[in-house]
């Protein structure tokens, strides 16, 4: 017998796991799927990260996004809830066991439509989690109407003109308090990588919004949501080392500052604008400056936005034990009988 050659062999990372061991089933959704583009990254990101995926627990709620969850590490739990309701099931589940690494994957009808009250809410709590949107301002699965993050004047065949403005998940997530906030392309695997490589070391909410394309039924030429551009070059993320931004410019030629127009393989246009060197992630009101410029001028900005690495969890604000609750007997979770006496003497 002999022995495997070394183009099979298979490496493991520093649990002692391979990359095949974060998989999940085979995909279902339409092939070239932006969202399959981001499940594989997921997966390469928590091997490369040595999670044990019996400490990672998945959300979704419902949607093309919502499906995600069963293409990507198959060993962990996985909890699909009620349209618009992940940030419920997330906080429940994460009380139960803070020591458990928290994926969600929602979309931007899920997020900004039905879920948009919940997501404020959770976001507002610093919850810590990976929440990553994958926005293709379309809702896919009943055939292709506008979502909430659909472009103002955006023109589908069986949908008409749009005539409303959209809304903005990664503005929203900033006005709202989140403490990570970063915004991606499914076409960019090395940014989605890193971005969320960077999601799971950080301590609180991480929102990523993904421009992730529809190929069924949004592959309009003008329409901002086919593919995205450049990166942010953000001093925190390198301190860190998940990224070296000038390394992982997939542009050739990419410049700081420059702005680039690229035609994707639809035939739409996009406009590139890389962050300028100056530009500090930890300053809010510079992220949501620019996030207007970009708006004003049709650009969707990639990179990380904006980072507040020493803002309080949740689980900061109460004294939870070591312990999760969930492994704790029920004498350690029950008030004694004097306390509920007193309690109980307090109603009358």
């Amino acid at each position: 017998m002999t022995a495997p050659s070394s183009s099979t062999t298979q490496i493991t990372n520093q649990v002692g796991l391979t990359k095949a061991d974060y998989k999940g089933a085979p995909s279902t959704l339409c092939q070239g799927c932006g969202h399959n583009g981001i499940a594989a990254q997921i997966v390469t990101a928590c091997y490369e990260m040595n999670l044990l995926p019996e400490k990672v627990v998945k959300f979704s709620g419902i949607g093309c996004s919502s499906k995600s969850p069963t293409y990507f590490l198959g060993r962990s739990f996985s909890f699909n809830g009620l349209h618009g309701r992940m940030p419920s099931l997330a906080l429940g589940a994460l009380f139960a066991d803070h020591t458990l690494e928290a994926i969600g994957l929602s979309g931007d009808g899920d997020t900004a439509s039905i879920g948009l009250g919940q997501f404020k809410h959770l976001v507002r709590r610093n919850l810590p989690m990976v929440y990553i949107v994958e926005n293709n301002g379309v809702y896919g699965l009943t055939k292709g109407q506008f979502s909430a993050t659909a472009e103002k004047g955006l023109y589908l065949k069986k949908q008409g003109t749009n005539p409303f403005l959209p809304i903005d998940i990664a503005m929203e997530a900033l006005v709202s308090g989140a403490t990570f906030v970063a915004r991606s392309f499914a076409g960019d695997p090395k940014q989605v990588k890193e971005l969320i490589k960077a999601a799971i070391a950080h301590d609180g909410i991480a929102v990523i919004d993904i421009i992730s394309p529809c190929v069924t039924f949004h592959n309009h030429e003008n329409s901002f949501h086919s593919y995205s551009f450049g990166k942010v070059h953000e001093e925190p993320l390198h301190e860190i080392s998940l990224v070296l931004a000038r390394e992982e410019i997939t542009v050739d030629d990419f410049e700081t500052g420059e702005v680039r127009e690229v035609t994707m393989h639809d035939g739409s246009t996009v406009i590139l604008k890389k962050l300028e060197n100056e530009y500090d992630p930890t300053d809010k009101w510079q992220a949501l400056r620019t996030l207007e410029e970009a708006a004003n001028n049709n650009w969707l900005l990639t990179g990380l936005l904006y980072v507040e690495p020493n803002a309080p969890t949740l689980f900061d604000k109460y004294n939870l034990p070591d312990t999760p609750l969930n492994r704790l007997p029920a004498e350690k979770l029950r008030p004694v009988r004097e306390t509920l006496e007193k309690i109980n003497a307090m109603m009358f």
